[in-house]
C-alpha cells in the first residue's frame, strides 16, 4: 500500500523559513517521481517543485530560487526547504507522486496517482 506523509507545516512571518517532509512508503524512490502542489481557498492546486524520476529538480517560477525539493534515499524521504516565505505562499501543501510521469506532464496535477493528506502552511504579513 502507498503512503504519503507530509509534516512542518506551520504559520510564519513574511521572509521566515518553513521545512516540509514527506515520508513515502510501498514505492521504490529510484524512478518515482515525486513533488510538491499547493492549494490556496478559492484556488487551484498548482504546482510548486517536483523530482522527476527521483533525479532532477523542477520549480514554478513563483517559488525559483526561494524553495529546494531534496531526497533523501536511505529514509525515503522528500523535503521541500521553503526560504523567504511571502504572504502569497500561504496554501496546503500537498506531496505527490507517479511512477510513469514523463517531463511533460509534471507541473498537471492530474497526472500525479498518489497523493499525501496535505499540511497547512500560512504565512503572515
Amino acid at each position: 500500500q502507498v503512503q504519503l506523509v507530509e509534516s512542518g507545516g506551520g504559520l510564519v512571518q513574511t521572509g521566515g523559513s518553513l521545512r516540509l517532509s514527506c515520508a513515502v512508503s510501498g514505492r521504490t524512490m529510484s524512478q518515482y517521481t515525486i513533488g510538491w502542489f499547493r492549494q490556496a481557498p478559492g484556488n487551484e492546486r498548482e504546482f510548486v517543485a517536483t523530482l522527476f524520476r527521483g533525479r532532477t529538480a523542477y520549480y514554478a517560477d513563483s517559488v525559483k530560487g526561494r524553495f529546494t525539493i531534496s531526497r533523501d534515499n536511505a529514509k525515503t524521504t522528500v523535503n521541500l526547504q521553503m526560504n523567504d516565505l511571502k504572504p502569497d505562499d500561504t496554501a496546503v501543501y500537498y506531496c505527490a507522486g507517479d511512477t510513469g510521469m514523463i517531463l511533460s506532464s509534471i507541473t498537471n496535477h492530474a497526472n500525479y496517482d498518489d497523493w499525501g493528506q496535505g499540511t497547512q502552511v500560512t504565512v503572515s504579513s
